[in-house]
């Protein structure tokens, strides 16, 4: 972790940092929709609501591993980002996809950055970033994940751009 990788050509280059994950068997969020008698039934599954936030609970023996990811263009012209949907976890082989939340509009308990595919565009879809590090991408992927996952043998991958993959070790 904490590990730049380099990608884009020319004018249009960029890093991308993993610098903090978290595995949690639950998360706490609170979504202004969700919260009103309307809204919950459309929802789906039920929603246990206590003071306006909800708890998201994974499949039996899993559990949620956020990665923290940082892109930053470090060229003269915008950079296309890396989309959600290209970096997976990779644990014993098997690899797993992050999961969206609901909308921008969601806040999670004790989470100060939003997630990264709302920070790039709305449902993981790729987004340009202007250069420089205050233009900076920084967010979270959630990833459901075995329960006993071993964080020394998992790693993020990612395949930044047609020429540039790379991993980070996530333990």
């Amino acid at each position: 972790m904490n590990q730049q990788a380099i990608f884009g050509k020319t004018d249009r280059t960029g890093t991308a940092t993993v610098y903090k994950v978290n595995l949690v068997p639950d998360y706490s969020y609170s979504d202004p929709t969700f919260n009103s008698a309307h809204e919950q039934p459309q929802a789906g599954d039920a929603l246990s609501t206590q003071n306006g936030f909800n708890t998201k609970k994974p499949a039996a023996g899993n559990a949620y591993l956020f990665v923290y990811i940082r892109v930053v263009d470090t060229g003269v012209k915008a950079l296309l980002a890396p989309s959600p949907e290209q970096f997976v976890v990779n644990y014993d082989g098997n690899y797993y996809s992050y999961s969206s939340i609901v909308s921008s509009k969601v806040s999670l308990s004790n989470i100060r950055v939003p997630q990264y595919d709302y920070v790039i565009g709305p449902g993981g879809a790729a987004g340009f970033i202007n250069p420089g590090d205050s233009n900076a991408a920084d967010g979270y992927l959630i990833y459901e994940v075995p329960a006993s996952i071993d964080l020394t043998r998992a790693s993020l991958v990612a395949q930044l751009d047609s020429e540039n993959r790379d991993a980070w070790a996530l333990g």
